[in-house]
């Protein structure tokens, strides 16, 4: 066999490829023999010869989706006008109104059906985004008085398995209505904290999200 002389060219191939099918059909109605049929000529081979599955194929694809996102946290977190109280506040206005949330929750697979990808964004909310974008803004928030705990690190996790997992309507395939009960819940929550973090337009926000996820599912 020939040897791939463009391997990048290939693999955004795939992954331009397998986004928008992902988009017309869904993960779950899109196949790996529809990925290689919209290829134009390119091989099964091919697509193994870099992807072992369509789930490596998907983690890819959400890679390059949130690769921009994270420098905006980035950049959020290392604002110097900002106290840590607002800094949270505007990592979840940004999280909610980022332009790739739409594609993402039409995109979505269904997560209660496949463990594996459910964990993976399970470790990736405790081992990044907690320790690397909300921990650092809290500790910030402490020294500055804006945020009140003795907890720092159990409350950075907190916030983020509330957000990416619980309160997330692609993790338990919520309702809309469903949805904004957990918001409201959450938002009594942080207030217990002192964290005024959320408001009624992320709520409506989540909602629109929520209803585009229900209609694509």
């Amino acid at each position: 066999m020939a040897r791939n002389k463009h391997p990048e060219q290939t693999v955004n191939l795939i992954l331009d490829t397998a986004f928008r099918l992902f988009m017309e059909k869904g993960y779950e109605r899109t196949s790996i023999q529809d990925i290689i049929d919209n290829l134009g000529g390119l091989s099964k081979g091919a697509i193994y010869h870099h992807f072992k599955s369509k789930e490596d194929i998907l983690y890819a694809v959400a890679d390059r989706m949130s690769a921009g996102s994270s420098q905006i946290l980035l950049e959020i977190r290392d604002l110097p006008d900002l106290t840590g109280l607002e800094k949270l506040k505007l990592i979840f206005q940004h999280a909610l109104n980022h332009s790739m949330q739409e594609q993402l929750f039409i995109a979505a697979p269904d997560f209660s059906k496949n463990s594996k990808l459910l964990y993976s964004v399970l470790r990736e909310t405790i081992d990044d985004a907690a320790p690397n974008y909300i921990l650092p803004v809290i500790r910030q928030g402490i020294a500055d008085g804006s945020i009140q705990t003795e907890c720092p690190e159990e409350l950075a996790e907190l916030i983020m398995l509330i957000a990416n997992m619980w309160m997330n309507p692609l993790m338990f395939n919520c309702t809309v209505e469903k949805s904004r009960r957990k918001f409201l819940l959450f938002r009594q929550i942080m207030q217990g904290f002192g964290l005024d973090i959320v408001d009624d337009e992320m709520l409506e926000r989540l909602l629109e999200l929520a209803a585009l996820f229900v209609e694509h599912k």
